[in-house]
């Protein structure tokens, strides 16, 4: 049996692109700031140190980003984050820059057509569906 593998055509040349909803991709970003505020507890918690939330938010975009295109939230609402240009990962450094300027909240608003803020335009980023495979015997 011979398979074909399909390359995926770049968000950037794809006319069909069309991104997720604006409420999935808050929906991750909930699910994330819930896990950073969780997890900035071991350091002494918000109230002692109010930046230890966003400096964890920032350090898990730039691993789970950078590495493997999702963050947690992301992968539970089924987003990931890819490169416009060529629909790969956007790797560690762009991935950290991104999460400084989504720290930063204004340019997460000023969005174009495809839902890219200007966190994502800087990095050339765009949040795009994760299709998840097809289990064995589904």
């Amino acid at each position: 049996m011979t398979t074909t593998a399909t390359v995926p055509v770049p968000p950037a040349t794809d006319p069909t692109f069309t991104p997720p909803s604006l409420g999935r991709r808050f929906g991750a970003l909930i699910i994330d700031w819930v896990l950073c505020l969780l997890i900035s507890n071991f350091f002494g918690g918000p109230a002692q140190h109010p930046w230890a939330p966003v400096l964890v938010l920032i350090l898990e975009y730039a691993f789970f980003l950078g590495l493997f295109a999702q963050t947690p939230g992301m992968y539970v609402t089924k987003i990931r984050c890819l490169a416009w240009s060529d629909g790969g990962r956007i790797g560690l450094v762009r991935a950290l820059l991104r999460g400084v300027l989504l720290a930063l909240v204004v340019p997460a608003l000023l969005m174009d057509g495809h839902r890219r803020g200007l966190h994502d335009r800087l990095t050339g980023a765009v949040i795009a569906d994760a299709p998840r495979p097809a289990r064995a015997g589904s």
